[in-house]
């Protein structure tokens, strides 16, 4: 009775360590998981059930489509996905890079960084200077959370960029 019973808590103590497990992994799900596609051979579909359905969907003259996967305000990337006239993936670009970062310079316009960097996390107008100014959540060196910042003057037009802490982190409220 006694190797019964102990046999019961052992399997007891598996479903227990098996479920917190899955309780654990199930944040994850929803988290992007680029490393499950590969370019030419996941297809749309693979891509929509990894992300979900894409914010914008782009289709151009030669039946391509482009799927836009901001996730901003609160993630730390914004994904653009192309997809072939054939249905597979042709690219998968993380936008919110340093090389990216680095292109974005004074005299481009809003409409250029967009497509550059996606979505901003935050697009604040000052009024009295005639400045407007885009932030951007990111991960530098896959770790520490930063806020990279783009200004721009009254016509709309790239002034200045900056890369900061993100104030979430400095106010105790951050997301990691």
């Amino acid at each position: 009775m006694a190797n019964a019973s102990l046999s019961t808590r052992s399997r007891l103590t598996l479903v227990m360590a098996l479920a917190v497990a899955v309780l654990l992994a199930a944040p994850l799900a929803g988290c992007d998981r680029t490393s499950v596609l590969e370019e030419s051979v996941s297809t749309e579909v693979e891509v929509r059930k990894e992300f979900g359905e894409p914010r914008t969907i782009t289709v151009e003259a030669d039946g391509s489509r482009t799927l836009d996967y901001p996730r901003q305000p609160e993630g730390w990337t914004n994904y653009v996905i192309k997809i072939g006239a054939d249905g597979k993936v042709t690219s998968i670009r993380q936008l919110l890079t340093p090389d990216n970062f680095a292109k974005v310079t004074p005299g481009l316009t809003q409409l250029e960084v967009r497509a550059m960097l996606g979505r901003p996390a935050r697009m604040q107008p000052f009024p009295l200077k005639k400045e407007e100014v885009w932030d951007w959540r990111f991960k530098q060196n896959g770790q520490e959370s930063k806020m990279f910042s783009v200004t721009f003057d009254a016509s709309g037009k790239v002034q200045g960029t900056a890369i900061g802490d993100d104030p979430r982190d400095s106010q105790g409220g951050g997301k990691n």
